[in-house]
């Protein structure tokens, strides 16, 4: 038996060398080539290794792309930490606030004159490789329906209460349709207009927002969550957003979300407007979007952590569930794209349960 478990382990360790040696060359090959240009071959010959090797880990190149651009933005988020000070140059309003995400978000982009083989030229090809496939179209909306209640939440933290006008999400939207689209003018025209000119543009969108009512009209007509009470034995887990360890355990709702549905989480946001709500992305395909996921989120986040103060980063979490744990301690036997579930937690036990269209809402509304 002993020798049984060292195996395992010596296994496990050159498993997760290969992966690394992988990872590593599949980088350079992207780097070298772009994703049209790099080969499944030609990485594995980078890597030292075989086309089995490869595939043993990652389905295919897009996933390893996906996996690349991923590590290399969580990367760059761990250089954005949480400052429990505010400096004296922080943002005080929502002008100023979305002001420096631009500018953060601009900061990452290559500029015309960079080599073709430059880092910050990796990511390109992203938005190529998901409008060529409905299903990745449909998952990249979700994230970015995401990303915009990340962005607008944050925005509502800033305003003084004397003038908050409500929801500010359409003017995440906004802002994100003017980055974004830059972005990827950007990969197809490289040198066509000023990056830095988008930044006041952006900014100035939280000027001038009219109020965004937020009143879904299928809420009324959502079933009531099922109260239950249930032992909740939840893994260790790590907010995306803050980049810090998130205790599910604490009071709140978790919310387990196929990612063509994510934006319905701001129905729990809404419903428990004082709690905590955490939100878990899942997909039929995790090995492959899983990434895509971990990489729209960080970019994101990363910009956040730095344009915004500590207290005005918003109370929603995200947590990635790479071997599904969470989705099985909320009790779903297989989580996929139509999921949607939600529990409410009190007091370390689930106390009531929703699923299907609304569940978030239900979950969050549940008598407490």
């Amino acid at each position: 038996m002993r020798g049984a478990g060292v195996g395992d382990g010596s296994r496990s360790e050159q498993q997760g060398e290969t992966r690394r040696r992988v990872l590593a060359a599949a980088r350079a090959e992207f780097l070298a080539l772009g994703f049209r240009g790099a080969t499944v071959d030609g990485i594995a010959e980078r890597a030292g290794s075989t086309r089995g090797a490869v595939y043993s880990g990652f389905p295919g190149k897009r996933a390893l792309y996906f996996e690349v651009l991923a590590g290399d933005a969580e990367a760059a988020g761990l250089r954005e930490p949480v400052e429990e000070e505010i400096g004296p140059g922080a943002a005080t309003d929502p002008v100023g606030a979305l002001t420096e995400f631009a500018r953060a978000w601009v900061g990452r982009q290559p500029l015309a004159m960079d080599d073709p083989g430059a880092a910050a030229r990796l990511g390109r090809e992203v938005v190529s490789e998901v409008v060529v496939d409905e299903y990745a179209r449909q998952a990249y909306a979700g994230l970015m329906a995401l990303d915009a209640l990340l962005l607008g939440l944050a925005l509502e933290r800033m305003e003084p209460s004397r003038t908050f006008r409500g929801r500010r999400v359409r003017v995440a939207e906004h802002a994100l349709t003017l980055l974004r689209g830059a972005e990827t003018l950007a990969a197809a025209a490289p040198g066509f207009g000023e990056p830095l000119d988008l930044v006041p543009a952006c900014g100035a969108l939280a000027g001038a927002a009219p109020e965004e009512p937020w009143n879904p009209p299928h809420l009324p007509y959502v079933g009531k969550a099922r109260p239950v009470d249930e032992v909740w034995t939840p893994p260790k887990a790590v907010d995306a957003v803050r980049g810090m360890p998130a205790d599910l355990a604490a009071d709140g709702v978790v919310a387990v979300l196929g990612m063509r549905h994510l934006g319905a989480v701001e129905e729990a946001v809404r419903g428990l407007p004082d709690g905590i709500v955490t939100v878990v992305p899942v997909c039929a395909e995790p090995r492959e979007f899983g990434p895509l996921a971990r990489l729209v989120v960080a970019e994101a986040a990363t910009c956040l952590r730095a344009a915004f103060p500590p207290y005005a980063l918003p109370r929603l979490r995200v947590v990635h569930d790479r071997e599904g744990a969470i989705a099985a301690a909320v009790g779903l036997g297989g989580a996929g794209d139509g999921t949607q579930a939600a529990v409410q937690v009190r007091g370390g036990r689930i106390v009531a349960r929703a699923d299907g269209y609304g569940a978030c809402h239900a979950a969050a509304t549940a008598a407490r």
